[in-house]
Formats: C-alpha cells, sequence, structure tokens
C-alpha cells in the first residue's frame, strides 16, 4: 500500500510541476547514490597523505575530482551515474601535471559499486596518467 501511496504522490507531483519533482526526486535518489561513490572515490585514497581530491567544476550527475600530489594538480576523475550504471574516467585538466595516454570509462551497475571496485578503476586511471 505505502509504495501505490508513493506512486500516486510522485505521479501527482510530477503532473503539477516536472521540474521541481525531478529535482526533488533526483535529490532523494540519485544524489546520495553520487555522494557515496565519492565517498568510496576518497577514501580509497585514506592513508596516502600525498594524495588529495579537490571537488572542481562538479555539474548535476558528475562529480569531478582534482587529483593532487604532492600539492601538484595533476588530472581529474569523474564520477557519473544515470540511473542505475556508473561511469568513472580520466581527464586532462588546465594547469595539471599530468598527461592521459587513451583514457577510457569504466562503467558498471551501481549495485556493483564497493571499495575494491572503486580502488580497481582509479587505479587503471592512475596508470594511463603519464608525468608531462
Amino acid at each position: 500500500m505505502a509504495d501505490d501511496f508513493d506512486i500516486e504522490c510522485d505521479r501527482l507531483s510530477g503532473a503539477i510541476d516536472s521540474t521541481q519533482f525531478e529535482r526533488i526526486r533526483w535529490a532523494r535518489t540519485e544524489g546520495p547514490m553520487l555522494e557515496r561513490l565519492v565517498g568510496l572515490a576518497r577514501s580509497a585514497l585514506d592513508g596516502r597523505s600525498e594524495f588529495e581530491l579537490t571537488e572542481e567544476g562538479s555539474t548535476g550527475a558528475c562529480r569531478r575530482l582534482v587529483i593532487k600530489v604532492h600539492s601538484f594538480r595533476i588530472a581529474a576523475i569523474n564520477i557519473a551515474l544515470d540511473g542505475q550504471t556508473v561511469a568513472v574516467w580520466g581527464e586532462e585538466i588546465d594547469r595539471g601535471k599530468g598527461r592521459l595516454a587513451e583514457a577510457q570509462r569504466r562503467t558498471t551497475s551501481y549495485q556493483n559499486v564497493d571499495e575494491s571496485w572503486m580502488k580497481g578503476a582509479m587505479r587503471e586511471i592512475f596508470s594511463e596518467i603519464r608525468a608531462g
């Protein structure tokens, strides 16, 4: 019954103001999911004091984290969520000391992402970065 009630509330809310409804729906569902993914990326670097992730240039369902090593800007890691699909990839940045050789997107279902998966994705991104 509660599910039917929530479904009907969502239908009515969306019918009245679809833009506001989408913002609220996103904040209720994908927002916390994306924050969890960012938390996993940050925790992957726990114990590595020479590394820092700084959020810079994030938009909507994509968080962009600039990697700093020994306080030098190197590159960015993008973490995006599209429904239940997670994508993680590296990106060259302005004033960055890193160059990416053949940057690849890593994608999987949100349910598959845990600390091990995130560390593996970040390890692969780091392996693509060359000092430049």
